[in-house]
């Protein structure tokens, strides 16, 4: 039996295949996960319906199972509508499950375009699309090395 919170069966086999640079991208529903990504990542929808699953859960999940040493968040361009209205809610939520996780990590945003050649790179592995509608919500890992 699994002692970490991550039970689900696909999302566990392709972490276990990843290593130290791996990228794994949580992405809200809005995200265009079909046709950016890595040419070696796999999608995983877990896009049950609007809401469900959201970012915040599948991220407190992924912490539970590996290693993890950089977060990223896709940034606002300064050109954008949402721009005026500063850094998302869901940002903070992100912060706190970060720390719960006992995580001294920051969430870096990187600039939209940027964002995608991240997520297009060799290093990407997977792609977990939620259900989630808040906007600005996607959340790009970098796993780590296990240490012990």
């Amino acid at each position: 039996m699994l002692k970490h919170q991550l039970i689900h069966p696909r999302i566990n086999e392709i972490l276990g295949r990843g290593g130290h640079h791996s990228k794994i991208l949580i992405a809200d529903g809005n995200y265009p996960a079909s046709t950016k990504k890595g040419p070696h990542a796999e999608i995983v929808c877990l896009n049950l319906s609007p809401g469900l699953v959201t970012v915040e859960q599948s991220l407190r999940a992924i912490l539970s199972a590996v290693t993890i040493d950089s977060v990223n968040t896709m940034g606002i361009p300064s050109d954008d509508p949402y721009a005026a209205k500063g850094e998302p809610e869901v940002w903070s939520i992100f912060r706190k499950t970060l720390n719960e996780a006992g995580l001294k990590l920051e969430l870096v945003p990187i600039s939209k375009w940027d964002f995608y050649k991240q997520v297009e790179s060799d290093d990407h592995i997977l792609t977990i699309q939620t259900g989630d509608q808040s906007l600005w919500a996607n959340v790009l890992l970098t796993m780590g090395c296990r240490i012990s």
